[in-house]
């Protein structure tokens, strides 16, 4: 095998290997099969591409477009032309898929399942990382930086796992980076020569040269250096990821549901089917209401608006201060009959929440803590920490009365909204369009539609309710469940808003609880079986309404049952007087379910996703300082050549000559090295095969240099002839100034890039790379020639054998 094959090799080798540290972050692992297979196919046309005489940076760039290519055919096939090509709408579906990705990031504590977004965030990464690598190892040749994106794939896997990383895992990574080096020196003493250093100075590293007689002493020290920038980056990226907050950046020991009897169901979509199977109802909430209609109290948590084809999900929108007296409802008309409630409601401390449930719509709340306020969800997102455990707090909210001539003369919805609450994804079969278009035929409204579809799943359509149905909200979940007829008010809410959606109906689905169980002392229990979900669709002049499809939970409002008031005159709103007590935050005794709800397996649990919405109220301190350092070090890595460059000029020409012949070698041939590497890096590179005047004369004339530049290469020179040959170097106190004049000549006759270049990207810095890959082979060879030593004295004092 080849070097370069070599190399590639085991750059896909030390890409997988780092990107096993992810494998705690997600279940179930198997995304890492497919990241494989596309990595060694990334790593496979960038062999191929090298083949061909093309440039450096088209290569890289052919590889980036493979990348894509790839990532077009796993995630979005269908929107991908030809099933291939990346077009604009697969581009799209890509870009959507990454916002997702983020959203789901911030909303699932670890490990998080592998939605379609959290892979692709997972399989690009690895990707990209392993184009880094093999970029900088394979055709860049310079395998030492590669590390670099590795030990980033590293610490974000570290900072988010957590238990942070285990030796194991380190021990991979670390040996797959080990591989790489090892590859690269084996090939990279055929690819440099030395650069021409003449005699040893008697002191090491005369004038800062990157060698001092046989010795590298800059490439270490810049190679310490190296080492101590990436222990800081390994231990500053996991100090400062665990501050943020949110999902998996949260720190897991605050309470999952894990230990510490606490309650926190991160998802709606992946606890809650295991809640329903709970056999203990534990309480969570109590409350006490002045209203009239129990049985219409919901609480909500929030609002799941977002249907991508394979989640329902909510939107990330920003959070504003929690206002005196929360806005009218969006959509309220004012001719709507509504009364105002009031309402006391006390969490238990086991209930940990980052959203506080509330009826829907709420007007005003008085909360203790740091919350904050959703507008379009109309919830309350707890700020910095803050959670519902052992909340109390106090509530006015409308009860909506609308009748069903209201609801069916609404007008259309505004066309923001109606765009927002009406996407669907292109990947939603067939079939759901084709049902709800069946069930709703007839139909002279949407109102009349949104009937049809709620009584289609509670009775007309043979559904029943059973939680021992995989959950699952996407587009393959809804088609088994109208092909089924059998699941849970998962199911139920999201298959009917998804249909809903497909006849124009704005739709969004709500999480939170049914009203609970009646208390002897006259306040109502909200146990764990009382979790719930249901559909809430838009309609002008009314707002959003709640509908109920799913049988034997909850019950159906009174606008939908066939003997609705179609023209009950309306009222204004008129505030219900009646004390509301401060329920008790002790659990109910009344913890046991009814027969017949523990047949269907009605069992809830509170569902709030944590807060993935962005706040205004600012970042910590410490996650400000540590994002800083992560960014400083990211913005100082590309500098590091002009940093190192800077060092060992100034060192070179400011070296003291002293009294001795030996002070003397070392600072002429230092001025030399400095010649050579500063036309080195004006694009002129050095040539170990000529003598010093010939190396003069090149790069006169490669340089265009003017007659008083030429002048002072050629007294450096012969400067250098001088300490070499013969018997008595005399000392020139001008050689740095000489130098000086070299270098103000190059920069005169080269253009504008080759300028910058040299300054910011200076070629001779590739030297660091080849001292230490120089000081990696002497040490094997070193290590070869004792192991074979040792087996040659072992032959010498081998007995011999005396035949029998």
């Amino acid at each position: 095998m080849s070097g370069r094959g070599r190399l590639t090799l085991y750059g896909v080798a030390a890409t997988l290997l780092a990107a096993c540290s992810l494998l705690p972050l997600v279940e179930p692992a198997a995304w890492i099969l497919p990241a494989a297979i596309l990595l060694a196919v990334q790593g496979g046309a960038g062999a191929l591409i090298r083949r061909a005489p093309v440039p450096r940076t088209l290569v890289v760039v052919a590889q980036a477009l493979v990348v894509l290519v790839l990532l077009t055919l796993v995630f979005a096939r269908e929107q991908a032309v030809a099933g291939v090509l990346p077009g604009p709408e697969a581009l799209r579906r890509l870009a959507h898929l990454l916002v997702s990705g983020a959203e789901d990031v911030g909303r699932y504590a670890t490990p998080a399942p592998a939605t379609d977004g959290i892979r692709l965030m997972l399989i690009g990464g690895v990707l990209l990382v392993g184009l880094l690598v093999d970029a900088l190892a394979v055709t860049f040749r310079s395998a030492a930086p590669a590390g670099l994106p590795l030990l980033a794939l590293f610490s974000v896997a570290a900072g988010l796992s957590e238990g942070g990383a285990d030796w194991l895992r380190f021990l991979l990574a670390a040996g797959g980076y080990l591989l790489l080096l090892l590859a690269e020196g084996q090939d990279r003493l055929s690819q440099w020569g030395r650069v021409f250093s003449g005699g040893a100075g008697s002191r090491g590293g005369a004038g800062g040269g990157v060698f001092s007689g046989d010795r590298p002493t800059a490439p270490v020290r810049t190679g310490r250096r190296i080492g101590v920038l990436a222990l800081g980056v390994s231990l500053a990226v996991p100090a400062a990821l665990p501050a943020l907050d949110g999902g998996l950046l949260t720190d897991a020991r605050s309470g999952n549901g894990k230990g510490g009897g606490t309650v926190s169901a991160v998802n709606p979509l992946v606890s809650m089917q295991d809640d329903l199977t709970q056999a203990d109802n534990r309480q969570v909430i109590s409350y006490r209401t002045d209203s009239r209609d129990s049985q219409g109290f919901y609480l909500r948590i929030l609002a799941l608006d977002t249907f991508d084809g394979s989640e329902w999900r909510p939107s990330t929108r920003r959070l504003r201060d929690v206002p005196k007296r929360l806005p009218t409802p969006e959509g309220l008309g004012p001719d709507v009959r509504v009364t105002e409630i009031r309402s006391s409601i006390s969490a238990a401390p086991s209930y940990r929440q980052t959203y506080l449930p509330l009826p829907y719509p709420a007007t005003e709340v008085a909360v203790g803590g740091k919350w904050r306020y959703e507008p379009a969800g109309r919830t309350l997102v707890g700020d910095r920490g803050e959670t519902t455990g052992g909340a109390q707090y106090r509530v006015s909210s409308l009860v909506v009365r609308p009748t069903a001539g209201q609801l069916a003369a609404a007008g259309v919805a505004p066309p923001a909204l109606r765009q927002e609450y009406t996407r669907l994804p292109r990947s939603l079969p067939k079939v759901v369009h084709e049902t709800a278009a069946k069930v709703a035929k007839g139909a002279d409204n949407d109102y009349e539609r949104a009937v049809k579809l709620q009584d289609f799943f509670a009775s007309a359509g043979g559904f029943a309710y059973d939680t021992s149905v995989d959950s699952g909200t996407g587009s393959t979940a809804i088609v088994r469940f109208l092909k089924d007829k059998r699941g849970f008010c998962v199911h139920f809410s999201f298959t009917m808003a998804a249909m809903a959606r497909t006849l124009g109906i704005p739709a969004r689905v709500a999480v939170g609880f049914t009203p609970g169980t009646p208390q002897p002392d006259g306040s109502m229990s909200v146990g764990l079986r009382d979790a719930h979900a249901w559909p809430e669709l838009y309609f002008e002049g009314i707002g959003w309404t709640r509908f109920e499809p799913t049988p034997t939970r909850g019950t159906a409002p009174s606008y939908t049952l066939p003997d609705a008031p179609s023209s009950e005159a309306s009222a204004p709103a008129v505030p219900e007087s009646g004390p509301s007590a401060v329920p008790s935050a002790e659990p109910s005794v009344a913890d046991d379910c009814p027969a017949p709800m523990r047949k269907q397996g009605e069992c809830g649990s509170s569902t709030a996703p944590g807060a993935a919405v962005a706040t205004d109220s600012g970042t910590p301190p410490g996650t400000v300082l540590g994002l800083a350092a992560i960014v400083l070090v990211v913005l100082g890595l590309p500098v590091l050549p002009l940093i190192w460059r800077l060092r060992v000029r100034r060192r070179r020409l400011g070296f003291s000559a002293g009294r001795t012949p030996a002070d003397t070698t070392a600072r002429t041939l230092a001025a030399w090295r400095e010649v050579i590497d500063t036309a080195w890096d004006h694009g002129i590179g050095p040539d170990d095969s000529l003598t010093p005047r010939k190396a003069a004369d090149r790069l006169v004339r490669l340089g265009r240099l003017g007659p008083e530049a030429s002048a002072a290469v050629h007294r450096v020179a012969g400067a250098v002839e001088q300490v070499l040959y013969a018997p008595q170097p005399r000392h020139d106190t001008g050689i740095a100034g000489d130098v000086e004049t070299v270098r103000a000549g190059l920069r005169e006759s080269a253009g504008w890039r080759p300028r910058v270049r040299a300054v910011v990207a200076p070629r001779s810095a590739a030297r660091v790379v080849r001292a230490a890959s120089e000081r990696r082979a002497s040490v094997g060879e070193g290590w070869a020639a004792r192991l074979r030593r040792i087996r040659w004295t072992g032959r010498l004092h081998r007995p011999s054998r005396r035949r029998a």
